[in-house]
Order: C-alpha cells, then structure tokens, then sequence
C-alpha cells in the first residue's frame, strides 16, 4: 500500500511541475512517465486520464497555494496587502510564471466541466479571502481588490515586473482609506 503511495505522489509532484512549467497541453502521459519513472500501468492505475491526473494537479496547487499564503500573512498586520507582498515574492520564485489556475485556463477543452470547475473554485477562495478580511460599507470593495489582485498576477507576468503589482496595491490602500 505504502509503495502505491509513493508511485501515486512521484507522478503526481511531476506533472504538477511540468503542468506549471509547460503547461497542460505540452505535457505529454510519455514525459511524465519518464519524469517519475513509472510503467504506463502505474499512471493509469492512479489517474485514469491525463484530465484527472490534472484535476489532482489543480486540487493540489490549490492546497499548497493556500497553506503558503496563509503561512505568509499569518504574523502580518494587514493581510490584505500582505496579499500583493506574498504575490511579489512568488514572482521572484517562479520567474513571473503568473497563476496556474490562470494558466491552464485557456488550455481546458470545452465540456471538461471538472476541470474548469477546480479553477473557478481556487479563485472563489481568493475572493472569498478578500471578502472575510474587509469590512467597511461597499459591499464591492472586496470584489474590488480581488479583481486588482487578479490584474497584478497578469500584469506582473506580461511585463516581468513588479512594478504592476506596487502599483495596484498602492492604488488598494487608497480605496481602504477612503472606505474606512
């Protein structure tokens, strides 16, 4: 049981580096095979199509995204814009790789219903983050910041900069002000 485990984990680390390096479609079952070193059996013993092997991928981007950000802001006074600190150093990071979610977006095929639902739901959490953490009288401040926060991210990795990201949440400390 233990072995079945650790095949499962190797070619579930691989493709989540490949599918965040390359990207879905450029991530072949043969170069994860190879990557992990695994039978072809093995994989499709664990993952019965390329298409669950990436919903596990995106289920565990979502996990690790998470416990990294809340690890990052837990010890900081304002969270909000610990956000966009938390986004400039994963920038640093992955060389302006950008969002996995975003990413994989435009490569999920039309009807994979699964697949688009674990990206809507990564970024439902993100909202739902900037929602719990503001409170104030605009019902749509949160919303707000979370389409700034989701503009730095894209931003950031089209011009490689962080310049993108200083500057939109430079412009989510004047919309805190003003909101009290």
């Amino acid at each position: 049981m233990q072995e079945n485990l650790e095949v499962r984990e190797r070619i579930l680390t691989v493709a989540t580096t490949l599918f965040h390096r390359q990207g879905y479609n450029e991530t072949g079952i043969n170069q994860i095979i190879k990557e992990a070193n695994v039978a072809k059996a093995s994989l499709y013993y664990h993952f019965a199509t390329k298409d669950d092997l990436c919903i596990a991928y995106l289920k565990r981007r979502h996990e690790v995204w998470n416990d990294t950000l809340q690890e990052f802001i837990r010890d900081k006074e304002d969270k909000i814009l610990a956000v966009f600190d938390f986004l400039m150093e994963d920038n640093e990071q992955c060389n302006y790789r950008g969002c996995s979610f975003l990413n994989l977006l435009p490569e999920v095929p039309p009807g994979k219903k699964e697949m688009l639902s674990e990206v809507q739901e990564h970024k439902k959490g993100v909202l739902a983050f900037f929602e719990a953490e503001i409170k104030g009288s605009d019902p749509d401040l949160p919303f707000t910041v979370y389409s700034l926060f989701e503009n730095a991210i894209i931003e950031s990795q089209l011009f490689q900069s962080q310049e993108p990201v200083l500057r939109l949440k430079r412009i989510v400390v004047s919309l805190l002000r003003a909101n009290g």
